[in-house]
């Protein structure tokens, strides 16, 4: 398997040139951590987009593969596949192999956890078939990502967008973390969904602060790999048995340090605990 950094949480500056630089870091940084691969958010398209040769000479200079770009979309059909099939578009003319997506949230006001919503889950199966067919035909996988805050986030909602969208077309990505605020044992969906499982985002939940939180605040329980209770070993166990011989991607949302910081005990914990 291939070990990958996510590297969106370097970039926070809206200034195009400020913002390349900090991805610029973030490939220098994952690099010397040990890190091959990368991945970040879709939004990047907007600063290469009228030339997508200079970031593709960036990830030479620093030596990394940039695999995944990761994109979001509402409930508006045609506004989605238009955005996202720019971003595929792009993602296919700097080499990358995967496209990662997930629903961008409610966007009202509302609770942020909901019972299973089949109409709004519907709209998504038809958005990443289509956008999945077309993502096929530039040689991109696109995998869909289950998130606490979104339609797609329950074992229920997960089973509803399985059954109903095209195996052929759309693939899932599982995060670790994001199936465990959802109750759902990694090992346990990795092995359900078993060869539909095309990419892995790692980060670790603290199981205490996670009993104490509520709403929002779950998401601030994340930590890097080791620092929390999820069982990477078995789950390398379970992809080694599915035969998943992807990318395994480490995110980390809100690194309370720095991004260097939780990038470097994460690499560690891999090469210690799962031998990568």
């Amino acid at each position: 398997m291939k070990i990958a950094y996510t590297g969106w949480t370097w970039i926070n500056a809206k200034e195009p040139e400020t913002a390349k630089k900090q991805l610029e870091a973030s490939f220098r940084e994952c690099r010397y951590l040990g890190y091959d691969y990368v991945e970040n958010f879709a939004f990047i398209r907007d600063f290469y987009a009228e030339n997508p040769d200079e970031l593709v000479e960036l990830t030479k200079k620093y030596g990394v593969n940039l695999v995944n770009l990761y994109g979001h979309f509402g409930f508006d059909e045609a506004a989605a596949l238009e955005t996202a099939k720019k971003q595929v578009d792009f993602l296919a003319a700097i080499g990358g192999k995967w496209y990662n997506c997930q629903n961008s949230g409610f966007g009202d006001d509302g609770p942020i956890e909901r019972p299973t919503n089949i109409e709004m889950i519907n709209a998504m199966c038809r958005i990443a078939d289509k956008l999945g067919e077309y993502a096929k035909t530039k040689g991109i996988t696109l995998t869909f990502h289950s998130h606490y805050g979104t339609c797609v986030f329950s074992q229920s909602d997960i089973d509803h967008f399985a059954a109903n969208t095209n195996p052929e077309y759309v693939s899932f990505c599982i995060d670790t973390a994001h199936v465990t605020l959802a109750g759902i044992d990694p090992v346990d969906i990795i092995k359900k969904l078993g060869a539909r499982v095309a990419y892995v985002h790692l980060k670790d939940v603290d199981a205490h602060a996670l009993s104490r939180a509520d709403g929002a605040q779950k998401m601030g329980t994340f930590r890097a790999l080791g620092l929390g209770t999820v069982d990477f070993p078995a789950v390398k166990a379970a992809l080694e048995e599915i035969g998943y011989d992807g990318v395994l991607c480490v995110e980390l949302d809100n690194p309370p340090i720095c991004n260097y910081n939780s990038a470097e005990i994460s690499r560690k914990y891999i090469k210690n605990a799962l031998g990568f």
